[in-house]
């Protein structure tokens, strides 16, 4: 190598550098743009959740500080973008106002709209709620819906109900928690015999 040519090498070195550092840049902003949620989101498919959680519980309080409902499950599954969560085998306590009792719902799986404290619960859904004369009633059906913001819980599925005095039947029913009325909407059949259902107690 000549000494012309050993000149130059640094410049040729320097010139190289100032040609790499664009690119490096443009890669660099490349790479950012790659962490953006909503191609991280594509990439993912719309199935696929943001994050789950094991072992997780929603809770939610009144204006007064009391607690108003609490939703647990071994698994959940969140799709942020769309603020709902997927529940397996949820359990739910949704509490009187006046009283703090529980009414206590299990289902098989369940789907949590958080913005809008919406639970849509399905297959295998059980209520139970403590009744003034000291027994428990049992609400069984396929599909409910349970809204914590105006304490109501509704389906248009088919319900049992049952306590240790009477089964009752129906299509379609809805309940005012607060207030503690089921209002059955169509086809109801009501067995009652406190004599045979008290004895088997």
């Amino acid at each position: 190598m000549s000494r012309r040519d050993r000149r130059r090498l640094p410049w040729l070195r320097l010139v190289g550098l100032a040609l790499s550092l664009p690119v490096l840049a443009f890669l660099l902003w490349q790479t950012d743009e790659a962490r953006d949620p909503l191609d991280a989101q594509a990439l993912r498919g719309p199935t696929e959740p943001d994050s789950f959680v094991v072992n997780g519980r929603f809770l939610s309080f009144s204006e007064q500080g009391r607690r108003a409902s609490m939703i647990e499950s071994p698994r959940i599954e969140q799709f942020e973008s769309r603020g709902l969560a997927t529940l397996v085998t949820p359990e739910a306590e949704i509490y009187d106002r006046e009283t703090g009792i529980p009414w206590r719902v299990t289902a098989r799986q369940g789907e949590f709209r958080e913005n809008e404290s919406i639970l849509e619960l399905e297959q295998d859904v059980v209520i139970k709620r403590p009744l003034p004369n000291g027994g428990e009633g049992t609400m069984a059906t396929e599909v409910l819906t349970l809204n914590n913001a105006e304490r109501t819980a509704y389906t248009e599925a088919p319900v049992l109900i049952t306590d240790q005095f009477s089964t009752t039947r129906g299509i379609g029913m809805k309940a005012w928690i607060d207030d503690r009325i089921v209002d059955l909407h169509a086809e109801v059949e009501s067995y009652y015999d406190p004599v045979t259902r008290g004895e088997a107690r």
